[in-house]
């Protein structure tokens, strides 16, 4: 459990990881912030340092950042190690100063992966997770007046799982936190929301072996088991589901195969 600064207000060094571009060399630099209140969250204190870098006439810190909400998955930060800092299953945003005491120092760099090119400061460029889900497409429904609730019922348990897996806000926590840079969990939920539901069924094949070639092709390491990324992920998702996925990809290219070789033997009758 994370002891919690209980301070009125609390002065800390910031030493944050800054690079001008993508080709860049970068290197730590340090800032002083004094008088901050420990309820501040982890990205009002970036705000409160970039103001007083604007006042002095220097470039502010370049972060990610949308809804503060711990729902976009875009403030992603590595703080003193850890991706999203101190805490269990919550983001960046979701950090609070409290979580720090006075006079700390507190190293904050972008996340760590080939897959992951830094665009600027703690910025990266996360477009490889979209490719991936792109690869997924789409799955077979109906469109337009929404079906009747129980045309097709689905298991409670089933429901629930997919949900779990649904959760997933894509935020690259399980990539910067494996020593592999694997994006295992990320796509294992993904592949995992639909292939649990019926509505998935018709292209859960070609789902699964698309989304895990294209996660191959972009660099993403491999899995060794070490959980890191579930312990870093801030919805807590279960490492379950890379299993999950392992065995619907396992059983989609073996189904292939024999498809294969049942077609080859036809034509050759």
């Amino acid at each position: 459990m994370v002891a919690e600064n209980t301070a009125k207000n609390l002065s800390i060094t910031l030493r944050v990881w800054r690079q001008d571009g993508p080709q860049a060399v970068g290197k730590f630099v340090d800032y002083q912030s004094k008088d901050l209140s420990p309820n501040m969250s982890f990205l009002e204190m970036l705000d409160v340092v970039n103001d007083d870098l604007t006042l002095k006439g220097e470039p502010p810190i370049a972060f990610a950042h949308d809804c503060r909400e711990g729902i976009c998955g875009t403030c992603s930060c590595t703080i003193n190690g850890q991706p999203h800092g101190p805490g269990k299953g919550v983001a960046t945003c979701q950090v609070y100063m409290r979580t720090f005491r006075d006079g700390d120092v507190i190293t904050v760099e972008p996340f760590r992966a080939a897959a992951f090119p830094i665009v600027k400061d703690l910025i990266t460029d996360r477009s490889a997770f979209d490719k991936i889900q792109q690869a997924g497409g789409f799955i077979t429904a109906r469109a337009g007046s929404a079906p009747e609730a129980n045309a097709l019922p689905v298991p409670k348990p089933d429901a629930d799982l997919a949900m779990d897996a649904a959760t997933c806000i894509g935020c690259g926590a399980c990539v910067a936190a494996c020593k592999n840079a694997s994006a295992m969990l990320f796509v294992g939920a993904k592949v995992s929301h639909l292939g649990i539901l019926p509505q998935g069924q018709a292209e859960r094949d070609k789902r699964v072996v698309a989304m895990v070639d294209t996660m191959d092709a972009l660099g993403f390491g491999n899995c060794t088991n070490q959980y890191e990324c579930s312990a870093a992920c801030p919805k807590l998702i279960s490492h379950d589901f890379i299993s999950r996925m392992n065995r619907d990809y396992l059983a989609a290219t073996v189904r292939a195969a024999f498809k294969a070789v049942s077609l080859g033997g036809s034509g050759g009758s």
